[in-house]
């Protein structure tokens, strides 16, 4: 090691620094007056969300037996959530109801592609084999069947997609990451232990899944895989870098979290917490750096240090060291913080970063239901305090036909303001709408074009005067009603005089569940609003609701979120390891609610210190895929807190779980 090596500080805590500061005004403030009425459901605030009840309200108490009550007939015939619940646990291991099978499945370090190198049980794979292998820190993902350009009814082969967020930096290395300046291809693996995994699965004649070796679908897409930006921030002088000195293409995507698929059979991947991977140290760093977190002193593992230097990692330094952004990468983070297209069934498919949908710390991506001849709609969360929930509707309509990525290119970005009466509004983020203009002159901030809006897409909803969230994360979409659920982690930052009748806790550190259903049509601009579910300890009442957690049910930081085919709701959690340790919950787990009568019951617990994260199933809703995300995450090189899955004296690992009905039924039946 060099004289000038240093001992590392890295944060691994997964959330990005505070940095919307806005005096817009928090979801708690707002929940305050509207929760607080009793008589939401009357009068002329009643007829406006007439067709958000649709059901969605059942089991909600009133003291005027006069308000309506409707339900959502089921979608399917089969009995709902005929499992018995689980406990809370602490166990290094899965556990599921009675009459399940978990199995663990392609863990971290998995031979995927090329030359299929082994994983070597002490960590000591290089760069080039962790760029064959499945990656680190599995997250969101999607079962896509061998038949999903047709008719898409396989459950017994497919490819499985799914993300790898981040690095456990105590455990991708034989001995951790100990120095910077930081050894180049320790810096190539980790880049490469980040991006997506495709995998092409087959069902055993023994009902269990394998790999299928020297498939032409599998396919490693990393923190250096060669992408095109495509959109309007396509070409702009923001995006112009050495690497692209025509501002087209970037390489690489980073802290892939949630994820979404399209209607025409591709992945979306989502770009989270992208920020910390950079660092400016210019005395004056441009607002798309600043409002994003982009570091002053170093990159989160200190990729821009990598000896010998190279190119590939000097990327990571946006301060300015050239005479232009031809000559260095100042721009780089500009071209990080997008959702990103892959074509699962043609490897040899460009990644396409849409920027029509914006730029910010993006927790997944979900389509409204579709209508023929009607344009698609997105949702999308940005995971971290105090930040939005945002909508894009497309310029053009969707027809299934001609239906492809070039629909998610041109379109409209909104963000949301949810106001105290249950209604609420889609801000429009277009520099040709007035309304938006005013609002950006009134604040004296100015932007060239709408590249320029989208590429600062968090100050522009600032400006707009959207409602401050506790963590947006994951979202869902009801296959029949097409309501929209979200996840709001926590926020621990609440303060006391913003505690109400809807969130009576100084400092939201567990979490709720908000839902809203458009009027009219997906693409409406209004919508109506209510809270699902107040997460919390046994006990936990969700005002105007008859929903008070039990120990079937209590849960803290809801995260991951998922509807199956049959309208059944998952829940996934990621609390802290503290909160794991300490508190009543034991460690993450997931739920399974009945959205119409808010029946909800707990169906698994993952291993020690791990997250429950990404959920998917074959359409026959008969195979079950959960994904463990760190497990052992508060481990040292030499003193593992888990050895799931491999057990024994093993290395975590984080890996996919199949889940089974041992009477080969259907899951949550």
């Amino acid at each position: 090691m060099s004289d000038q090596s240093k001992h590392v500080s890295i944060d691994n805590s997964g959330v990005d620094p505070q940095t919307n500061f806005s005096l817009n005004p928090t979801f708690a403030a707002i929940v305050d007056s509207r929760m607080a009425r009793r008589n939401f459901l009357k009068g002329s605030v009643g007829a406006a969300v007439a067709a958000f009840i649709g059901g969605s309200l059942v089991g909600c108490s009133s003291d005027n037996d006069d308000e309506p009550v409707a339900v959502v007939p089921p979608v399917t015939a089969a009995p709902l959530l005929g499992f018995t619940a689980i406990a809370t646990g602490r166990a290094d291991s899965i556990v599921v109801p009675e009459g399940y099978t978990a199995r663990a499945f392609l863990p971290w370090g998995t031979p995927l592609t090329g030359s299929y190198p082994a994983f070597l049980a002490d960590a000591s794979n290089t760069g080039e084999d962790q760029e064959q292998q499945v990656g680190m820190h599995h997250d969101g993902m999607h079962f896509f069947p061998i038949d999903a350009r047709s008719n898409g009814e396989s459950s017994t082969e497919g490819l499985l997609v799914f993300n790898h967020e981040y690095i456990d930096n105590n455990l991708v290395h034989t001995n951790g990451i100990e120095t910077v300046p930081r050894i180049a291809d320790e810096a190539r693996k980790e880049i490469a232990a980040h991006g997506v995994s495709v995998a092409h699965i087959q069902q055993q004649a023994d009902s269990s899944w394998a790999l299928v070796n020297n498939s032409p679908f599998n396919r490693r897409i990393t923190g250096a895989t060669p992408m095109e930006l495509a959109g309007p921030v396509r070409g702009s002088a923001n995006v112009v870098t050495k690497y692209s000195p025509d501002g087209s293409r970037t390489r690489g995507t980073l802290n892939n979290c949630g994820n979404g698929y399209t209607p025409w059979g591709t992945y979306l991947t989502c770009e989270e917490n992208w920020a910390g991977y950079f660092v400016n140290t210019d005395a004056d760093k441009p607002r798309e750096h600043s409002r994003y977190g982009v570091s002053g002193s170093n990159g989160r593992y200190f990729w821009e240090t990598a000896t010998p230097t190279a190119d590939q990692y000097q990327r990571f330094n946006a301060s300015k060291v050239g005479a232009d952004a031809t000559e260095d990468y100042r721009n780089e983070p500009n071209t990080f913080g997008w959702i990103v297209e892959i074509d699962p069934f043609n490897p040899d498919s460009v990644p396409q970063k849409r920027t029509a949908l914006g730029r910010f710390g993006h927790e997944g991506i979900i389509f409204g239901k579709l209508e023929e001849g009607k344009p698609v709609v997105l949702y999308s969360g940005d995971d971290s305090r105090y930040e939005y929930i945002y909508k894009f509707v497309s310029s053009a309509p969707y027809y299934k036909t001609t239906a492809g990525g070039h629909l998610l290119n041109d379109g409209t970005l909104y963000v949301a303001r949810f106001n105290d009466d249950g209604s609420g509004e889609w801000l429009p983020l277009d520099i040709n709408n007035t309304d938006f203009a005013t609002k950006a002159a009134e604040a004296g901030v100015n932007f060239n074009d709408q590249a320029d809006v989208l590429l600062n897409t968090r100050l522009a909803a600032d400006i707009s005067g959207a409602t401050k969230m506790d963590r947006p994360e994951w979202g869902a979409v009801h296959p029949e009603t097409g309501e929209v659920y979200f996840t709001l982690t926590n926020n621990s930052r609440r303060t006391e005089e913003q505690t109400d009748a809807a969130n009576p806790r100084a400092a939201n550190v567990t979490g709720h569940i908000i839902r809203w259903n458009e009027r009219d049509t997906q693409a409406a601009t209004t919508f109506d609003w209510d809270i699902f579910l107040l997460a919390g300890d046994v006990g936990t009442a969700t005002p105007g609701t008859e929903l008070t957690l039990t120990a079937d049910n209590h849960l803290a930081s809801p995260d991951g979120l998922w509807f199956d085919k049959n309208g059944l709701l998952w829940i996934q959690t990621d609390m802290s390891g503290s909160q794991q340790g300490e508190g009543p919950y034991g460690n993450n787990q997931m739920l399974v609610a009945d959205p119409v009568t808010r029946n909800i019951k707990r169906f698994l617990v993952g291993p020690t210190d791990c997250e429950v994260t990404g959920i998917s199933a074959t359409p026959d809703m008969k195979t079950l895929f959960v994904n463990i995300q760190h497990p052992g995450d508060r481990s040292k090189p030499d003193n593992f807190t888990s050895h799931w899955p491999d057990g024994g004296n093993s290395r975590p690992r984080s890996a996919t779980v199949i889940v089974t009905k041992d009477d080969g039924g259907v899951i949550g039946s």
